[in-house]
This record gives structure tokens, sequence and C-alpha cells, in this order.
């Protein structure tokens, strides 16, 4: 039986409980600036964070519309409000860990069928892990974070719903081995159910029993990427 953990994210109340899925999106090319001000250097990232209206690598496709209104809410309740914050690495779940914040986000604009946005890197301890891998040349790239549901077309184009919510708009991440950063990374195998302005997580349990029977490498990678395939299939 499903494992259940309970906890509340705040952005909205839907009126109905529904299946919604952590849905996270890599884009690679952002560029790293460095900027002075009152001799202070800062180091920023800045390109495109959300793309609407295509079908993307991942296979699924954002309406215009929704990433609009949720790019509003975004901005008047975090960026706005100093609070847009992001983390370096793969979270895994739909809300912020403030000991891995790496960077917050100071700016989110439309611009034709994308959403450009800048963030600014932090001096944490996840900030500074962040600029040193910057400085010594390691492409990183950005993935936004959020939930909502999907729906399969004839075409076999995932579409967002129109509940779909920002977690972060970025966070910094290295352009990961598929299979792998699926095992490492399941949360995106779980379901997440809004009942009652709570956000339940379900835990994929039987695939970890899967993974951690395996002993052979051989088998483990076998299995790990046929896991992987099966996990594709039924986003």
């Amino acid at each position: 039986m499903a494992q259940e953990d309970l906890f509340t994210f705040n952005p909205f109340k839907p009126q109905e409980s529904h299946k919604m899925k952590l849905i996270r999106e890599e884009i690679e090319t952002v560029e790293f600036l460095v900027e002075s001000k009152n001799g202070k250097k800062s180091m920023y990232i800045e390109g495109v964070f959300l793309q609407g209206n295509i079908k993307n690598r991942n296979g699924r496709m954002y309406p215009m519309e929704t990433l609009r209104k949720e790019v509003g809410r975004y901005n008047e309740n975090h960026v706005q409000a100093g609070r847009a914050l992001g983390e370096l690495g793969h979270p895994d779940g739909p809300t912020v860990n403030l000991d891995r914040v790496s960077h917050k986000i100071v700016s989110l604009r439309e611009s034709g069928s994308n959403f450009v946005g800048k963030a600014k890197i932090l001096n944490t301890p996840m900030g500074k892990i962040a600029s040193s891998l910057i400085e010594e040349g390691v492409k990183l790239g950005v993935s936004s974070r959020g939930i909502g549901s999907l729906k399969m077309t004839r075409e076999g184009v995932n579409i967002v719903g129109d509940d779909f919510m920002l977690a972060t708009a970025a966070d910094i991440v290295a352009d990961p081995s598929a299979p792998d950063a699926f095992v490492e990374g399941i949360m995106e195998g779980k379901d997440w159910v809004w009942d009652g302005g709570i956000l339940r997580e379900r835990y994929a349990e039987k695939t970890y029993k899967q993974i951690n029977t395996l002993v052979d490498q051989s088998a483990l990678e076998e299995k790990k990427l046929s896991l992987f395939n099966d996990f594709l299939n039924n986003l």
C-alpha cells in the first residue's frame, strides 16, 4: 500500500481533489553574468526560464494562457515580495528548502512565447557552490519546478493543465543522465493530490523495492532504464 505524507502548500486551494504531478523542465541555454554596483560584484543567471505553446523534449506543452496566469501570480506573490527563491540541484518536492537556496529570482517577464528570467546568486552555502562551479566553467542550466495535472492528446503530447502552480521558476541544475536522475530523483513518480487545501504526497514504493532487490550491476542498469521508460510513459 502506498505511503502518504501530508504537508501544506499555499498558492491555491482548488475546489476539488485531483491528482497532479511534480513537473520539471530543464533549459540549458542560460547566461551567467557578473554585475558591479557600488564596487560590489554580484553574479546573475539570465535567460529563458519557461516556454509556452511548444512541445518540449519531455513531450509536454504549456499553453501560454496557463503560464501567463501562473507567472502573474508568481511575480506578485514571490518576485515582487523578494521571496522567489530557487535551489541548487533537484529537490524532492514542490516546496523550497531554505537550507538549499542558492539564488533569488529578481525578474520574470513575457517575451514572445517564452518567459525570460533573471536570478541573483546569493551568498549562501549553496550559492557559493554554484558560484564556484560557474567560475570553473562547469556547464549549468535551470529547471522550472511546479505541480499540475497532465492530459494526453491524440498526438501524444501531454498538455499541462490550468491548475499548474510554480514552486520556483528556476532551480540551478547540471545536465543529468536521464535514467540515473530518475532513480535518484524518484520524486517525479509521486502523485500529488489536493484534498481540503492539503497536498498529499504518494511515494512510488514499488519502484524503490524493485531497484533495491537488484544486486547484479548489469541487471540494475537495465532495470533503471526500464523503470525510467515506464515512468515516462505514465506521465
